[in-house]
């Protein structure tokens, strides 16, 4: 049996395509998908067919806490669906949306936030996620996070019998990256630093960083325990196990890279001389476009080496 992190996944992390890529996106075929995890708490995910060449049209996953204290929820998804999964959220419970909870800034996480806003969700975030949506050329300011919160200040929420830690993770996917820990449930939604489709994407735009994604994964290591469940952002659920493996393929392709930065090589001397080629055929979506930088592989691999190149 393959990995969990090779086997093929709903969708890829929104933020990868090129702008123009959105208004082709067809939210009206989005369907919400509703699996049960615990006694009180649901995953949400969007179904928007198996076109493996177009996997972000589903967006990114959302957590459901429900309960007699009202409803907490993880990320927001696409605006464009928002009352699809309002509706999704009113057939697990009908009490108020107290909390949104963003695990990061992707707009296919976050695109719902002023929406659930305006249903009395008061959105926490980090400080880091705020700064940069505040920095966004047409922002919405009901899209803010209300509550912040920054590195080594987790925060804890206690409602509907759950303990849910919201844990900072140092700049790894992007500058604000949030792990939500459901404490009695043993189930950890991580976000997009670990990504099911493609290779590792590091947005530096939004404050990404290859340091900060080898520490998130090991940072998620000790959180977890053998039977925790691990829910990334997109995807096939995974366990810790499954961590050890993609740590080791993120590290083996900096290597790489790094040797070949310590002698001078060209971003365009890299990219020609195929360092994912070992990973090529296990990883899926890895050879797939991924916007301006061609494929998931080179992105991957400019990210890192820009990364190198600098020292950082």
């Amino acid at each position: 049996m393959k990995p969990a992190f090779l086997s093929f996944a709903v969708a890829v992390a929104a933020a990868a395509l090129p702008a123009a890529a959105y208004a082709q996106i067809d939210y009206a075929a989005i369907q919400i998908v509703t699996d049960k995890m615990a006694p009180n708490l649901y995953m949400l995910s969007g179904s928007a067919g198996a076109d493996r060449n177009h996997q972000d049209a589903a967006g990114g996953r959302i957590g459901v806490l429900a309960g007699p204290d009202g409803v907490l929820m993880v990320d927001s998804q696409y605006g464009q669906i928002s009352e699809k999964v309002l509706a999704a959220v009113k057939l697990i419970a009908s009490g108020p949306i107290r909390y949104l909870v963003n695990s990061h800034i992707h707009i296919d996480h976050t695109g719902g936030n002023a929406f659930f806003a305006k249903q009395g969700a008061v959105i926490y975030a980090r400080e880091e996620l705020r700064e940069e949506m505040l920095r966004a050329p047409a922002r919405d300011p009901a899209n803010l996070p209300v509550i912040t919160y920054g590195m080594g200040a987790p925060v804890k929420i206690r409602m509907n019998g759950e303990v849910v830690d919201l844990i900072p993770v140092r700049a790894a996917h992007t500058g604000g990256d949030t792990m939500i820990r459901f404490e009695n449930a043993n189930i950890i939604m991580i976000g997009d630093f670990y990504r099911n489709f493609g290779y590792p994407y590091i947005d530096t735009a939004n404050g990404g960083s290859l340091k900060g994604m080898l520490e998130g994964l090991d940072m998620l290591g000790k959180l977890a325990g053998p039977d925790t469940k691990l829910v990334p952002g997109h995807g096939t659920l995974i366990t810790r196990a499954d961590l050890i493996p993609y740590r080791e393929m993120i590290v083996a392709v900096r290597d790489k890279v790094a040797a070949m930065v310590g002698q001078g090589a060209t971003l365009q001397q890299v990219l020609a001389a195929k360092v994912t080629a070992p990973f090529d055929a296990k990883v899926e979506g890895g050879l797939l476009a991924a916007g301006a930088q061609g494929t998931s592989a080179d992105r991957f691999v400019t990210e890192v080496y820009e990364e190198l190149k600098r020292g950082a």
